[in-house]
C-alpha cells in the first residue's frame, strides 16, 4: 500500500485522537495499534487516550503517543471530567478529529469534540445489547459520528435497526488480520513441536482446537456434545483460553466432558501465546458461538492459515466463511449439525483439504487483511478532514 499518497491527499498531515477504554487485548486494541502505525507511516500524528494496559507499548511502538485517562470507568460524573479533559487535550495536541472505539470514552470524546467544534468518528465494533431504553440510549453514542465505521454488514445492519442512523454516513470496513504473521509459511516447526509438547498432543490424532474466553456463549457445551457424537476415536480435542476469573465455568465444563465419557479426548487449556503456531497446528478449528459475532476473527485467522473451520452460521460468521468452498458453517446449537460438519471435514482428503486451505487463504487476503482495514480507515479520515 502507497502510505505516501495517503498522506498527500490531505495539505498537512492528520492528528488523530482514538479513544478506548483500555489496552489489555482484544480485536478492538489490535486494530487501534494497526491504524496508529499506518499513520505514522503515512506521515501523520497518532494519539491514543486509554486508561492503559499490556499493550500500551505496542502504541508507542508503532510511533503512536500515549495519554492515560480513565476511559473505563463509565460512571456519569467520570465520563464528563473525562470530557472536560478531552477538551484541554483537543486544543493543547491541536487534535483534528476524534475516533472512539467504545462506549464511555465515547461520550466523553462526543462532549470534547461537540465544545472544541472538531469532527467526531465512531467505530461499532460489537452489536451492543440493551434491555432498556436507558441502555439503549447509553450505547447510541456509537451511532452519533459524522462516519460510523461497522466491522461487518451484520454490525451495520443492526446500528440501521436500533438507532436510526443516516446510511450516508456509515462505512463498512472490515477488521484487519496481520498476514505476515497469520500465513502458513511463517511458521517454523520448531514453534509447532514446541506448542504441541506443551499441550501433550498424541502424534497419532487429529487436533482439534478451540480458541474462545471462556464464557457459555461461546458454545462450549455444544462442542463438546458434538464430540461425543463423532463416534471415532481418531481425534484430541484443545479448549484454550482458560483465565482465572473463569474457574467457576472451567470446572462445570470437566463435569460435562466427564458425563460424556471425554476425559482422555479434551482439554483446556489457558490462553495461547502462539496462536499463529496454534491454528497452523489444528486439523480444524471450531468456532460454535451461541450469539452472533460482530466479525469471527478466529474463522479469519484459522482460513489465513490454510486450516479448515466450522463455525456457527451467524452474525458476522456468515460474511467471513463461505460455506463449502472456505469452511463450514452450521445452525447454532445444533451438536448434530456441528459432528456432521467436523466429520466432513476430518474425512477430507489431502487434494480436497489443499483445496479447502487455498481458497480459504485467497479470500482471506482479498478481503480481510489488515492493509485493507488500515487503507478504507484513513480514507475515511481524509473524507472526513477533506470535506467529502
Amino acid at each position: 500500500m502507497d502510505y505516501g499518497k495517503l498522506c498527500r491527499m490531505t495539505q498537512k498531515p492528520f492528528r488523530i485522537l482514538q479513544l478506548i477504554p483500555t489496552m489489555q487485548s482484544g480485536g478492538a486494541e489490535q486494530s487501534c495499534i494497526d491504524v496508529t502505525a499506518a499513520l505514522t507511516q503515512a506521515g501523520h500524528v497518532a494519539f491514543v487516550a486509554t486508561q492503559g494496559g499490556r499493550w500500551s507499548g505496542e502504541i508507542i511502538r508503532a510511533g503512536g503517543k500515549i495519554i492515560h485517562l480513565p476511559l473505563k470507568k463509565k460512571n456519569p460524573l467520570t465520563i464528563w471530567r473525562n470530557a472536560k479533559k478531552l477538551e484541554k487535550i483537543i486544543r493543547d495536541h491541536k487534535i483534528d478529529l476524534v475516533h472512539a472505539r467504545s462506549r464511555a470514552p465515547a461520550w466523553s470524546g462526543y462532549f470534547a469534540a461537540k465544545k472544541t467544534g472538531i469532527p467526531f468518528m465512531t467505530t461499532f465494533h460489537a452489536a451492543y445489547k440493551f434491555s432498556s431504553k436507558l441502555k439503549q440510549r447509553y450505547n447510541s453514542v456509537m451511532a452519533k459520528g459524522v462516519r460510523v465505521i461497522a466491522i461487518s454488514q451484520y454490525i451495520a445492519q443492526h446500528i440501521l435497526d436500533h438507532y436510526h442512523t443516516d446510511p450516508s454516513r456509515l462505512r463498512i470496513i472490515y477488521r484487519g488480520t496481520p498476514l505476515e504473521r497469520f500465513h502458513p509459511n511463517m511458521i517454523h516447526s520448531e514453534r509447532l513441536i514446541k506448542l504441541a509438547r506443551e499441550w501433550q498432543v498424541p502424534e497419532d490424532k487429529h487436533l482439534i482446537l478451540m480458541p474462545s474466553r471462556l464464557t457459555r456463549i461461546k458454545g462450549h457445551h455444544i462442542l463438546i456434545e458434538a464430540l461425543a457424537k463423532l463416534n471415532r476415536d481418531d481425534y484430541f480435542c484443545i479448549i484454550c483460553g482458560a483465565t482465572p476469573d473463569r474457574e467457576h465455568y472451567q470446572e462445570e465444563l470437566h463435569h460435562f466432558i466427564a458425563q460424556h465419557g471425554l476425559k482422555e479426548k479434551i482439554r483446556i487449556v489457558g490462553i495461547c501465546s502462539d496462536m499463529p503456531a496454534a491454528l497452523r497446528l489444528a486439523q480444524l478449528v471450531v468456532a460454535p458461538s451461541l450469539v452472533p459475532e460482530g466479525f469471527g476473527r478466529i474463522p479469519v485467522e484459522a482460513q489465513a492459515m490454510g486450516t479448515p473451520v466450522v463455525a456457527s452460521a451467524i452474525g458476522g460468521h456468515k460474511e467471513v466463511v463461505i460455506d463449502g468452498e472456505t469452511g463450514f458453517l452450521v445452525p447454532p446449537d445444533d451438536a448434530d449439525a456441528m459432528a456432521a460438519a467436523m466429520n466432513k471435514a476430518l474425512d477430507m482428503n489431502p487434494a480436497e483439504r489443499q483445496m479447502m486451505g487455498n481458497n480459504a487463504m485467497n479470500f482471506v487476503s482479498q478481503h480481510f487483511g489488515k492493509e485493507q482495514m488500515t487503507s478504507q480507515t484513513l480514507a475515511v479520515y481524509d473524507e472526513i478532514l477533506s470535506g467529502g
